[in-house]
């Protein structure tokens, strides 16, 4: 524990004085193959400290990093090196039946692929545990890196309540072993998973997404005001639903705005010129490359 940074994590995706924070989604999902050590290495190593993935849990309750509760066509390919055609859930699958899979490169045919002209193509990348990228924070050198994890909710077990609490303790249970803690906030779209994250772990600070175009996920007529009363740190809404009253409204609360998944210069620009907290990008080095051209800092 020597040397570690902790305290309440949430505070490290505020913006200070002339810097606004910069939050690699996926890793840097544009650049490099999504949610891999590969592209947490690569943000980390481009002086962004603040990383967004996705956790979901293996039938042998593996926390693991992956963003969809099933297997990726686009993005997961079989041991004979083919993008697969059988989307199978997750969880009816052990850690080590997930290992057989490859995720280090993306279906260009593919709507999802075509998405991403830019991104690296890597072989012998596999789903990584929680707890690699928890032992990669845990390195000296790494003092400043925050997860912004998001408990990633399936929808067959979404009204599973014991499912629901099982999955956040096997979350706790890797970053409270790691002794990352502090430098965490729990994350989702799923408010009732993070019910349960209040429930269980009180210390740590949570994040709520929202996203109006997306009727699966009940929004409260007052979001800001909501999470306020719910404890929580962060409003992380999609970057195409808000304003700049809407940022300046959630800051009267002293709610962090934390805008996701921002790529282009303009819409870059805009929210820099909206005061969020924090932009989170595919692109995290073209946020670097906006700010820094008009004399601000990130971190």
């Amino acid at each position: 524990m020597s040397g570690r940074v902790m305290g309440n994590a949430a505070a490290d995706f505020r913006k200070l004085s002339g810097l606004i924070r910069i939050v690699g989604h996926r890793g840097a999902r544009g650049v490099f193959p999504e949610n891999t050590m590969l592209g947490f290495d690569y943000t980390l190593a481009a002086g962004v400290p603040l990383l967004e993935f996705d956790v979901v849990l293996t039938g042998d309750d593996i926390p693991v990093i992956t963003h969809n509760p099933t297997l990726h066509a686009a993005t997961f390919r079989d041991e004979t090196g083919q993008f697969i055609t059988n989307e199978m859930p997750i969880r009816d699958l052990s850690y080590a039946d997930l290992c057989r899979y490859e995720v280090g490169k993306i279906d260009g045919q593919s709507a999802y692929g075509a998405a991403f002209p830019d991104q690296a193509q890597v072989d012998g990348l596999q789903v990584p545990r929680l707890a690699d990228l928890c032992a990669l924070i845990s390195r000296p050198e790494h003092a400043a890196a925050r997860l912004l994890l998001e408990m990633k909710s399936d929808p067959v077990l979404a009204q599973d309540t014991a499912a629901r609490a099982h999955f956040v303790a096997a979350v706790l249970d890797v970053i409270r072993s790691a002794h990352v803690v502090g430098q965490t906030v729990l994350h989702s779209f799923d408010w009732a998973i993070l019910a349960e994250c209040k429930a269980q772990a009180p210390e740590i600070p949570r994040s709520y997404l929202s996203i109006a175009s997306e009727p699966q996920f009940q929004l409260p007529p007052d979001i800001p005001a909501h999470i306020k009363a719910e404890g929580g740190a962060l409003w992380c809404p999609h970057f195409a639903d808000i304003t700049a009253a809407d940022v300046a409204y959630a800051q009267s609360l002293d709610l962090g705005v934390v805008v996701w998944t921002v790529n282009q210069t303009a819409d870059i620009d805009r929210m820099i010129d909206f005061g969020v907290d924090a932009i989170c990008s595919d692109y995290p080095a073209r946020v670097q490359r906006r700010l820094s051209d008009r004399g601000l800092r990130w971190q």
